[in-house]
């Protein structure tokens, strides 16, 4: 027997610059490159997406273990494990059931930039990104540092990512849905710098592509999955409400 696929999308738009660091730099350009593929076009990587979701759904467990009572909170708990699995678990059952790819631009766009033959992945990349240069202050002068000025490629503000998140279950878990949507909905930030008022964000889960025009539905549409937050709402107010009386 086949099991069945079933598929999200998470959309996410820059609300400022932001860095999806590669690790290393480029001699003589940049001390921190993006994350781009052959074409020059950025993305955020899938692995790093999940992790955040992870980081995300994380607070949101610690924050449940001070509203709702211990038996509400293991279930919360399973929940979380179908999403993501066991910390560094490789035991098939212990693996979550949600893969994440990485998070690209739109597939027009994409498809648009790839096009344009005559410009090379520099062009593209640079089309897309800026650089952004800063110092230390020595504290005790007020002047910059010396030898400290480093240079980062930012992705510029209002780039458009979607992502897909496979699910290799028959069904998902109505928790499951309720935490995931909390946690897109708790994703406000990523890549580096991310403490320090880069990589801000704001995101949507759908059960269509929201760049797919050819579907009939409209593009950008309100997320249809937000009921899902509704009901994690409504249940931890409820079980908040149940452990004040």
């Amino acid at each position: 027997m086949t099991t069945a696929l079933t598929r999200l999308w998470l959309k996410f738009t820059l609300e400022s610059d932001a860095t999806f660091g590669r690790g290393d730099g480029v001699a003589g350009m940049v001390d921190t490159e993006v994350q781009h593929d052959l074409n020059g076009l950025p993305y955020l990587g899938g692995k790093t997406l999940k992790g955040l979701l992870d980081a995300e759904c994380s607070e949101i467990l610690f924050a449940l273990g001070n509203i709702v009572m211990p038996k509400a909170l293991d279930e919360w708990k399973n929940a979380a494990r179908f999403l993501f699995g066991e910390p560094g678990s490789r035991i098939d059952p212990q693996i979550g059931k949600m893969r994440v790819s990485d998070a690209q631009l739109p597939e027009d766009l994409r498809g648009a930039l790839v096009a344009e033959r005559n410009w090379d992945r520099t062009v593209t990349l640079e089309s897309l990104t800026a650089i952004r240069r800063q110092t230390a202050i020595d504290p005790s002068t007020g002047a910059p540092q010396r030898n400290a000025l480093r240079s980062m490629r930012v992705i510029l503000r209002e780039t458009p990512f979607v992502a897909t998140l496979d699910f290799d279950a028959d069904l998902i878990p109505a928790k499951s849905k309720c935490l995931l949507a909390a946690c897109v909905q708790s994703f406000r930030r990523a890549g580096t710098g991310r403490n320090r008022g880069r990589g801000k964000l704001k995101a949507g889960l759908y059960d269509h592509d929201p760049f797919d025009q050819s579907a009939g539905k409209p593009v950008a549409a309100q997320p249809i999955p937000a009921a899902w937050l509704g009901e994690f709402e409504k249940e931890v107010r409820g079980a908040s409400a149940n452990i004040s009386h």
